[in-house]
């Protein structure tokens, strides 16, 4: 329903809308947004200070209550009370869509659990953002949010992540970018392609791709790059092809039977070909690895 199209109302009562803002550029807040916030009882907002400014840019002077990691827990169970008693109720973070790497969590959780209607009014999210501009395989991918912050639990989620195929998406603060690029060329490879995003839909929006050696030298001679918000994006971890993969299965079993018995050539095709022990084992008893089982 667009703005003025209809005496109906926006929001409908007992309501929880969970809705995205603007990560920068403030004419990314759509006219579904605009229409929420301006209509609901009540905004619960990790910051209120900085809400306000948005609400004030759009005209709208909703109340505004505060909503953040260190109050989430009891404060969700009065905002439930009030969606219960009818109130329409909206959540923003500070940017982008709450809940990724954003308080919001425990009270739609809550809310799901007390049978609370929720609507979502979708928009900005920079981990999205980032991907769709990074040139890298968006086909799979896995958020992981803000790395850990000291370097001995960062580098043992990283080593973690090693194998994991997705493109990787990660936030981090501008002051921590260099190490954090360190560490992941350190553990992912130098050659790894990578890219960073700094800024985005603001003025000085700025994306760097290449190796992660690459990025660390841009890094280390670009202070710029350390500005602003910052979104990483790592490709996944290509495993290289072996002969015994391009084999098949029967193949590669055939010529394990020739020197070892039916569950220890299972188990090693198994870790070659990706396929389940059970099944290869079964196939290899049926090639005549019973002669040879004890």
């Amino acid at each position: 329903m667009s703005a003025g199209s209809s005496t109906e109302p926006a929001v409908a009562p007992g309501t929880l809308y969970v809705v995205a803002t603007p990560i920068g550029n403030l004419g990314d807040l759509s006219t579904r947004a605009r229409e929420v916030l301006a209509r609901v009882q009540l905004i619960a907002a990790e910051d209120t200070r900085h809400t306000r400014q948005l609400l004030q840019a759009f005209g709208i002077d909703t109340p505004l209550t505060s909503l953040h990691e260190h109050n989430e827990m009891h404060k969700s169970e009065t905002l439930i009370a009030r969606l219960l008693a009818g109130e329409a109720i909206a959540l923003v973070s500070d940017a982008g869509t709450p809940l990724i790497s954003d308080p919001g969590f425990n009270l739609v959780a809550a809310a799901r659990t007390r049978g609370v209607s929720i609507a979502v009014i979708p928009g900005p999210c920079a981990a999205i953002a980032a991907l769709s501009i990074a040139g890298l395989p968006t086909d799979r991918f896995v958020f992981e949010g803000f790395l850990p912050a000291k370097t001995a639990a960062r580098v043992s989620r990283l080593r973690e992540l090693i194998d994991e195929q997705r493109t990787m998406i990660f936030y981090e603060a501008p002051h921590r970018l260099l190490e954090v690029l360190r560490d992941l060329a350190a553990e992912f490879g130098a050659e790894r392609s990578a890219s960073v995003s700094r800024e985005l839909t603001k003025k000085f929006e700025t994306t760097y791709t290449g190796t992660l050696a690459n990025l660390c030298e841009i890094a280390e001679q670009n202070a710029d790059m350390a500005r602003g918000e910052i979104v990483i994006i790592v490709t996944g971890h290509t495993a290289p092809k072996s002969t015994a993969q391009s084999l098949n299965a029967d193949q590669l079993l055939r010529a394990l039977l020739e020197e070892l018995p039916p569950s220890q050539a299972a188990k090693i095709a198994a870790k070659l070909t990706g396929e389940k022990r059970a099944d290869l084992y079964a196939r290899a008893m049926q090639l005549g690895g019973s002669k040879r089982e004890d």
